[in-house]
């Protein structure tokens, strides 16, 4: 993967993925309000903020797994289509990596990893296996290959779909609280794979609450608060020198424990 961090002054690549007065509304809940984001290539951003403030739907109306109402998400200038092939195309190009890790149980490790470059990308089975293989190994559980989810641990599943996600060479990837169902002992595991994808000009919209990575791996910090886009900053700034009252209080609640 290359690092595309060219564009003059900014020290970023092109606008990526672009969301525009985004609102969205579970029933009388205005849960996304007028949210304005830019994610440029290569870039690492990291949402955080208190729960119900919604980042995991932000996350998931950028590949339609929620619709929204009103404003636009463009991927690549490509507004976001609403059905049909072209909304296959676009789940393809964005992976995404969510909460609880959607692995098929009936099916082993490989070939979960397999499935889509085959089935959707054309791929030949022998090429798809052994780009299978080398992301497994970069994940560290090619060991693992031929047995099913349910032999491997919450934190081996996890880094299994994040190494599916990668197989389909997507141009973004997506994480919803990728470690909230992990014990505690296999968060890290997980959180090295991602600093390591990060590292890798790998472009990253991550909704966390783990505030190490976002210190460690974000190029971007976006706090969210009652559905809307609160305060964004680099994180040094933001967890040295917050600027608006929620944030300095959401910070002071999770970094005195």
């Amino acid at each position: 993967m290359t690092d595309s961090r060219e564009s003059p002054g900014s020290g970023l690549g092109a606008p990526l993925v672009v969301l525009k007065d985004v609102n969205k509304h579970f029933g009388d809940l205005h849960v996304l309000k007028d949210i304005n984001l830019t994610v440029h290539e290569g870039e690492v951003v990291v949402v955080i903020g208190p729960s119900g403030s919604g980042k995991s739907t932000l996350c998931r109306t950028i590949n339609r797994l929620e619709s929204y109402e009103s404003g636009t998400i463009t991927i690549h200038d490509d507004e976001l289509p609403s059905e049909g092939k072209a909304l296959a195309k676009l789940r393809a190009d964005v992976g995404m990596v969510f909460q609880s890790f959607n692995l098929f149980s009936h099916k082993t490790i490989l070939e979960n990893v397999t499935m889509g470059p085959i089935k959707v990308r054309k791929k030949k089975a022998a090429e798809a296996r052994s780009r299978a293989m080398e992301l497994l190994k970069r994940v560290g559980v090619d060991h693992q290959a031929d047995k099913y989810p349910a032999q491997l641990s919450g934190g081996q599943q996890q880094r299994v779909a994040i190494a599916r996600s990668l197989a389909m060479d997507p141009t973004v990837m997506l994480f919803d609280e990728p470690t909230s169902a992990l014990d505690p002992e296999m968060i890290n595991e997980v959180l090295d794979v991602m600093t390591q994808l990060a590292k890798s000009g790998m472009t990253m919209i991550v909704v966390t609450h783990e505030m190490g990575f976002a210190r460690k791996a974000a190029d971007r910090v976006v706090f969210m608060s009652d559905g809307a886009i609160v305060e964004e900053n680099t994180p040094e700034e933001f967890f040295t020198n917050a600027q608006s009252e929620r944030a300095k209080d959401f910070l002071g609640k999770i970094l005195t424990h």
